[in-house]
């Protein structure tokens, strides 16, 4: 087992913070990954990871979304989304608690600067979704609903608290 995944289960439930970016045309960014041995098996997905240390979830928001997308410029919003998930990836279960951020960005280029080793072998880049393109993709996109919630963030604003999204399970 590599320390990568030795760490992840010292706590058992990981702990994660992602991040829905937006850009000034309301475009979402994610990222479009893959299992690292399998690269016709993926998916998209928002920019985020796992807390290190003893860094807060905003903490680790903000460094992941810099290690990932190289963006730094981003006004960090509120948590708009918890979702528990539990998934099969690079030969192991991943359970993750999951807070989803709002952020917004001017900077589009992406240029990932600090990807770990799983990383660099199972992410194949970025893309800036529109709603409408988001919700045609034929896709897998995580979470299974982002298009709705993305069209429902859009016309209502962010919700007045944490919506507890359904529990994913693959």
């Amino acid at each position: 087992m590599s320390a990568e995944a030795a760490e992840r289960y010292e706590g058992g439930l990981r702990k994660v913070a992602r991040v829905v970016l937006l850009d000034p045309e309301d475009r979402i960014l994610l990222l479009h990954g893959h299992e690292p041995e399998d690269p016709a098996d993926d998916w998209w997905f928002t920019p985020g990871g796992g807390l290190e240390g003893d860094e807060t979830r905003e903490e680790a928001a903000l460094r992941e979304l810099a290690e990932e997308t190289g963006i730094t410029d981003v006004e960090l919003g509120p948590v708009l989304w918890r979702r528990m998930c539990s998934f099969p990836f690079a030969g192991l279960r991943w359970d993750q608690d999951e807070w989803y951020f709002l952020a917004r960005t001017t900077q589009t280029a992406i240029r990932a600067v600090a990807l770990t080793e799983l990383e660099r072998r199972s992410v194949a880049g970025a893309r800036w979704w529109t709603c409408e393109e988001l919700a045609r993709a034929h896709e897998t996109v995580y979470p299974t609903r982002l298009a709705e919630l993305l069209r429902r963030l859009l016309d209502d604003g962010p919700p007045a608290g944490p919506v507890t999204l359904d529990a994913e399970i693959v």
